[in-house]
């Protein structure tokens, strides 16, 4: 358990890095959305390479995050479902959904898109938008990216049995704290809300 937990936390160090690497795909995304927009607008100039370039960039931070974003255990979940049960079941939940539905169906991806991209990098095939940008780049992020779904739904598996066997933390014990920080957060913003209605009103 002890090196499959070292696996864990390499692979939790990867997704890591990617997803703050990606956050500046946001920054990037925007600008050049908004950018093309004011050219648009202003010199009445299109290009359809930067439109392209902002699905590319939308594409890589929804492909590439997607680890990031299971490690972190923020993918939907439905809480209202599991949120009475005690962590070993929950914890069980997650191990049973892992191995049969989300494994399989991130190495279906994989398996099925890499064929994609080698036959367009060897074809060298480029959008029929006139002024389109090259296509195997959007394509070779599919299989990167569910690669890094698969490896951190690995580790996720990886700590759950660890929780099981008594060797390591909850590991939805951060969703459950997170949550909790949420809603007295959106707690201390109504009070002041209110405070300052009530002020406004004694006005």
């Amino acid at each position: 358990m002890g090196i499959l937990l070292k696996v864990s936390g390499l692979i939790d160090a990867v997704n890591e890095r990617v997803g703050k690497a990606v956050i500046w795909l946001v920054l990037a995304a925007v600008v050049i959305s908004a950018g093309n927009a004011i050219i648009r607008k202003t010199l009445n100039i299109s290009s359809n390479a930067f439109l392209e370039l902002q699905w590319y960039l939308f594409s890589g931070i929804f492909l590439l995050c997607a680890g990031y974003t299971l490690m972190r255990n923020e993918h939907v979940r439905i809480d209202v479902a599991t949120a009475w049960l005690s962590p070993r079941a929950r914890t069980w939940i997650d191990i049973i959904g892992t191995i049969f539905f989300l494994l399989p169906m991130a190495l279906i991806f994989i398996y099925l898109s890499w064929p994609v991209f080698i036959r367009t990098y060897t074809h060298g095939e480029i959008s029929t938008n006139a002024g389109g940008l090259l296509i195997w780049p959007a394509r070779l992020l599919v299989p990167i990216g569910f690669t890094l779904l698969a490896a951190q739904g690995v580790s996720e598996l990886i700590k759950r049995f660890a929780f099981l066997a008594g060797k390591g933390p909850d590991p939805l014990a951060h969703k459950a704290e997170s949550h909790a920080a949420e809603k007295e957060l959106a707690e201390e913003i109504r009070k002041i809300a209110e405070a300052k209605l009530n002020g406004e009103q004694a006005r």
